[in-house]
């Protein structure tokens, strides 16, 4: 496979499909997130597989598997970490204080670097209203 996830790729909560093994759902999800700090490239679609650990159906099992074709296909293309060198892990957090002029929500954004490169990143808008800065940053957490 050449990509994790197809670009056309929906996945629902499809309650007409048939049910899998929840447990060994959840043990691969598990696996691919430990094996996003040395492929972040799977993060968004391990994540949108995650989503559907309470009760996996066959089109989520199958949307698995396609992530471990993909990384069958691409063991050349990680992120090494050399013993004895100094990469550190920074990660970035903030978020403004009724930034959108539309309904005064606030927006927290973080981003994490490996080394010197940009590895993953996050915004959102925040779903409560907050009233001062400080309050942006705690429903931020």
């Amino acid at each position: 496979m050449k990509t994790p996830m197809s670009s056309d790729t929906k996945l629902m909560k499809d309650k007409e499909c048939e049910s899998v093994d929840s447990t060994k759902y959840r043990g691969m999800i598990g696996s691919f997130l430990y094996l996003t700090t040395s492929q972040p490239d799977i993060m968004f679609s391990v994540c949108l597989c995650a989503r559907f650990q309470e009760a996996p159906k066959t089109s989520h099992l199958e949307a698995i598997k396609r992530i471990f074709r993909y990384i069958k296909g691409t063991t050349h293309l990680r992120l090494w970490y050399p013993k004895g060198t100094d990469i550190e892990t920074v990660v970035y957090a903030d978020s403004d204080h009724a930034g959108d002029y539309v309904d005064r929500k606030s927006t927290s954004g973080i981003c994490m670097f490996v080394g010197c490169c940009l590895t993953s990143w996050f915004l959102k808008k925040q779903t409560a209203l907050a009233i001062s800065t400080t309050e942006a940053e705690y429903v931020r957490t």
